[in-house]
This record gives structure tokens, sequence and C-alpha cells, in this order.
């Protein structure tokens, strides 16, 4: 065993005894010892409240379809029998809606033998419509990282509705830090819920997580939106470049539906909110967990992680609502106002963050509502 690697093991085995999620400093204690490590400098604001940002490398290759490298084999040995063709990122380049990539990430893990990771994509990367999955050498299931991996990793990444231009360094995906299985269970939410109201409207849904439902009904006192359906065939967007696209050119705005639920069209992309306010205490981390498809054809999330301090008053976040990325799938689905959509479950971190999801950091989506992501102006 290598000194960086017994160092790594000191520093979790001194820390053995708190499961949970790793917040910010002890990420940073990770890469100080080495189980991250980045083929080029970490940027500022890569590490998270209780995440890290990974990025894309220099090149990717076009494959013919998804696929997961299985026990005995890397992805780069799958890489060779199934790749298209390479493209080079250093200066930019385009991916196509409907196709897929593999994308070699600058980040590297060489992981202590009782911390395993997470991956999903970022809140951005969601409400574009963009499918991302990590992929480890040996897995045989997308976006989970083993406990003591030690090897490459790799991004699949494909556009759903819009084309878009990333580069080296482009940053599509997150990845979180575990120690154990520390999720809270349903007593456990509801004693944190009666403390902290976890989410807004009174006595909660809890049943293998806490209940999220949709709002279509809107500001009443507004203008009546209640969401967005993704254009097709729209120009490309820049990963990179927030606030750079008018929103009339990408999306057409949903109004409140007198009648009727919202008719959610097959293949369709959607943005929704939420009709809870959602809030995370410093000391959790939660996600929204897969859909359950027995009540209902349709996909309502891509990016699931709520950072700590999500929605936490002292962060600047009060009424901070989900909002929900939505896709039906092959038949069309009529959604209801106040429809159940998705569940969060919580999970404690193993000590308090030395950062909050919020204003100070500039977070882009604190006390949001209806939103879109950052690149729409």
């Amino acid at each position: 065993m290598t000194m960086e690697r017994v160092m790594r093991q000191m520093v979790s085995d001194s820390e053995s005894q708190r499961q949970g999620i790793l917040p910010f400093g002890e990420i940073k204690d990770l890469i100080a010892a080495g189980a991250i490590a980045p083929a080029r400098p970490l940027l500022a604001g890569q590490v998270q409240p209780a995440s890290l940002d990974v990025r894309l490398g220099p090149r990717a290759y076009r494959v013919r379809a998804s696929f997961l490298p299985g026990s005995g084999e890397t992805v780069m040995e799958k890489l060779a029998q199934l790749s298209l063709h390479e493209i080079d990122l250093s200066d930019g380049a385009v991916l196509e809606t409907g196709c897929v990539y593999i994308v070699p990430l600058l980040e590297a893990l060489d992981l202590p033998h009782d911390i395993a990771a997470a991956a999903n994509p970022k809140s951005s990367t969601g409400r574009l419509d963009i499918f991302t999955r990590v992929i480890s050498d040996n897995c045989q299931e997308f976006d989970l990282i083993i406990a003591g991996y030690s090897g490459q990793l790799f991004l699949e990444v494909s556009p759903r509705t819009f084309p878009i231009l990333v580069r080296e360094g482009s940053r599509l995906s997150q990845i979180r830090f575990r120690r154990g299985d520390a999720k809270c269970s349903d007593a456990d939410l509801q004693a944190i819920h009666d403390t902290h109201e976890l989410v807004t409207g009174g006595n909660p849904n809890i049943d293998g997580g806490l209940a999220l439902s949709v709002d279509l009904k809107g500001d009443m006192d507004a203008d009546g939106l209640i969401g967005y359906r993704a254009k097709r065939h729209t120009a490309l967007v820049d990963i990179d470049l927030p606030g750079a696209c008018e929103v009339r050119d990408y999306w057409e705005p949903i109004y409140l539906q007198r009648d009727t639920g919202l008719i959610l069209d097959p293949d369709q992309f959607y943005i929704l909110a939420s009709r809870e306010a959602v809030h995370v205490p410093p000391e959790f981390a939660a996600e929204m967990i897969p859909y359950n498809p027995l009540v209902g054809e349709f996909r309502v999330h891509y990016a699931g992680f709520f950072d700590p301090g999500f929605g936490h008053s002292a962060a600047g976040g009060k009424g901070s609502r989900a909002v929900l990325e939505v896709r039906s799938h092959e038949v069309p689905f009529i959604l209801e106002h106040g429809q159940i959509i998705g569940r969060l479950v919580y999970e404690p971190l193993t000590g308090r963050p030395d950062q909050l999801y919020g204003t100070d950091i500039g977070s882009n989506y604190q006390k949001q509502g209806l939103k879109l992501s950052k690149h729409f102006r």
C-alpha cells in the first residue's frame, strides 16, 4: 500500500463512526489525500456544499448505443468495440440531439475502502434535457461508484431536446461521496419535519420518502404561467454561457388550464414546479428518487440532488420550490394539479458543512419558483 493510500485510509478511519454524505470540508480532505485525482487543477466553485462538479476531458467518443462495461471489462475496452468516431473538445464541439457520447472525465478516483460515490446531472443539465450518467470501469450500474474504487471516470452524454456546445472543462454532472448507508427512515423524516418543516402545506405525505406534488395552478395574482414546453429544432445552447439564450427561442409558455389537467405529449420535455416549498436543513442532504412507474408513464427528474441549505431561510432560500424536469413516455398522460410526482429521501451529513447552498456562494436556484436553467434570459 502506497504512503498516499495509507494517509487516505487514516483520514477515513479517524471518522469511521460517522455515516452519511461527506460535506465540503471532507471532500477537500479527500482531494488533499489524493482520493480525488484531477488531471487539471480544480477550479473555484467546483467543490459544492456536499458534492463535487466533474469536468469533461479533451475528447469525446460518439458511440452506437449506451452501454455498461460489466464485471471484468473497462470502459476503454468497450469503446474500442463501439466507438464510431472521436471528437476533439479542446476548442469546443457540438453534441447533437439523439446521439450518445462517452467522455472521459478530468477527475479520477482512488477512494478509501469505506467511501462510495453516486452521481447525478447538475441542475442546469437536467433543465436542458441533457441525459447524463457516470460510468466507471467494471461497473454494472450507472451513476454508482463502489466503495474503494480506483480508476478513471467517464460520462455518458445524450442531449434529448437542444443541441449543446461543450468543451474540455464543461461541467454537466456532480458526484456525492458517502460513508455507509444512513438514509433517514420515514419515522426520522416525520421527526425532522416536525422540527424543521421540510415541506410546506401542512401534514406531509411520507411513505418511502417525502412526497412532492406538481403545481398546475401557478400564481393566480400573476399571468397564470405554470410551466414551459421545449421547442424542437432550435439553435444550440452553449453550456458555459449563462444568460445567452432568449427564452422565446427555445420554450413555449404553458398557462393555467381551466377545465382539465395538463396533457403531456409523448416525448415532449416540460419544466414545471412543485406545489410545496422544500427545505433541506444544514445537517442533511436530499435526493429526489426515481418516480414510481405504476402511477404514470412519465419521468419526473434528471437532476435529483438537493444540497444542504436549499430552501433554508438563513441561507436566503425560504420558499424554494423544486423544479421538475418532466418527460412523458409512449402515450399522452394527463397530469393533475397536486398529483404526487416524486419523493425526496434525506440523508445526514457526516459533519456540518463549511458551506451551505445559497446566495453566499452564488447558487443559481436558491429561493426559486418556476425557473428555467441559467442559460436563458
